[in-house]
């Protein structure tokens, strides 16, 4: 049952997506750009440490104008994070491995953004943003039981100044809005994260 929500939010996410580019196909300003930065994440819950670790993110995104201050951005990221399990990880969950360990967990992330440009140097920006779990580094049970849920939704807020027409440099807060453990309700998992990137509109 679990599975096949995540596939349904997959689904409507995605067709989310969709709708809002075709939707945005006919307006005056379109920009096509990459992007790169740093991503500071943490995991709430008794299962893991205190504090942030560093990761990274890579990805490109369109900037789709409707009027001089307004805009929607649609991004595909590769978000990549790392975590460290605590010592009352296995006190919870004591089938659990023994050894303490770092936990790399790499997102397929889809934001979209609403952008409002107060004025050409600054860009405020907020919004949905989907994380799809890509990577295996997931098990934290000797028996193979997977831990992490498939699926990550978050809300991100953040400011962009746009140096010029070409280049971008933006800080972004995120946080997640559901529950990562797919083991049990024994102990609750939710993601913060900060992001600093620079980007390049490629026209």
């Amino acid at each position: 049952m679990t599975s096949l929500k995540n596939i349904n939010m997959k689904k409507s996410f995605l067709l989310l997506a969709v709708i809002c580019m075709l939707g945005t196909a006919g307006f005056a300003q379109i920009h096509l750009g990459v992007k790169a930065g740093a991503n500071l994440v943490k995991i709430d819950g008794k299962s893991f440490k205190e504090g942030f670790n560093t990761g990274y993110n890579l990805g490109g995104y369109l900037d789709l104008g409707f009027s001089p201050k307004w805009s929607i951005q649609p991004e595909v990221l590769w978000n990549q994070s790392e975590t460290k399990l605590s010592e009352e990880f296995k006190d919870i969950y004591p089938d659990g491995i023994d050894e303490l360990k770092d936990v790399k967990l790499n997102y397929l992330s889809i934001p979209i953004l609403l952008s409002y440009k107060p004025s050409k140097l600054v860009t405020l920006q907020a919004g949905p943003q989907f994380g799809i779990l890509l990577n295996k580094d997931q098990d934290l049970f000797e028996n193979g039981k997977k831990a992490f849920k498939e699926g990550d939704l978050s809300i991100l807020a953040g400011v962009q100044l746009n140096l010029g027409n070409t280049l971008k440099l933006g800080g972004r807060y995120g946080i997640g809005l559901n529950n990562l453990n797919d083991i049990d309700d024994r102990d609750e998992w939710k993601s913060q994260s900060f992001q600093i990137y620079v980007g390049f509109n490629l026209f």
